[in-house]
């Protein structure tokens, strides 16, 4: 990864966009269709159909050779889940669903955590406050504030509420490269962080711990897990910095 930030021209921004879309509509295909008793080799199977029959490429196949499309972490699994055909989901779990796509050359970014079936208030409240710190980060995407100004944000909602935001991942840039500069952190640094400039455009995607932040990788090279064995959320969205604000390029339109 070079040291330089890629400024995307509005013509860039409208590819992205586009690519971002389908990875919109594929997250909400498999909300929908989520449901106990599926594979998670299932689902990532739905999204390679589905983004494939839209143009698009998958973005993490083969990805420093990882095997799945989607990442798909369950409960205790922070990110970077394995799809699998013995992993099957169950009433009560949570699953946090990751996905990207190249298409016409540009890379979208975005991903869920889905409840499937009930599941305790806490668990619900961990969701709901992952979800909110993410667009309390993109709140701060406003051209002339730093990375900081988005790290702060997410780690502040994220703290007030007794949760704890990852620090061995981080969000990142985006463009015609799945990961650019600038790295975004979901916690303050004390260094001084990247000046948002028009054109930046940011993956910001808080991964937040029901316990401490601390994490491990599992035997498999890929997935992590919370050290306490808590459960973790993790939401991200693609953003373009603009002169009028945050422009989100994964939300579903």
């Amino acid at each position: 990864m070079g040291s330089a930030i890629i400024l995307k021209s509005p013509a860039e921004l409208v590819i992205m966009r586009e690519a971002n879309q389908i990875v919109a509509a594929t997250l909400k295909m498999l909300e929908e269709r989520i449901a106990p008793g599926q594979t998670t080799l299932q689902l990532d199977q739905w999204a390679e159909e589905f983004a494939s029959g839209h143009g698009a490429e998958m973005a993490f196949k083969g990805y420093r050779g990882f095997p799945g499309s989607l990442c798909v972490s369950l409960n205790d699994q922070v990110v970077h889940g394995i799809p699998s055909k013995k992993v099957v989901v169950k009433e009560g779990d949570i699953v946090s669903i990751d996905f990207g796509v190249k298409y016409k050359g540009y890379y979208g970014d975005s991903a869920v955590t889905v409840a499937v079936g009930r599941i305790p208030a806490r668990v619900q409240e961990l969701l709901q406050v992952t979800r909110e710190s993410l667009y309390k980060g993109i709140e701060q995407v406003r051209v002339g504030n730093r990375i900081n100004d988005v790290s702060k944000a997410v780690q502040q909602h994220v703290e007030a509420h007794g949760f704890s935001v990852v620090r061995q991942f981080v969000g990142h840039g985006i463009g015609t490269s799945l990961h650019e500069p600038p790295e975004i952190p979901n916690y303050s640094r004390r260094e001084q962080t990247p000046r948002l400039l028009p054109g930046m455009v940011l993956a910001i995607e808080p991964m937040v711990n029901m316990g401490t932040y601390d994490v491990k990788v599992l035997a498999d090279g890929w997935t992590v897990v919370t050290r306490d064995r808590a459960p973790s959320a993790h939401y991200e969205h693609s953003v373009a910095v603009t002169d009028d604000g945050p422009m989100i390029l994964s939300e579903s339109v």
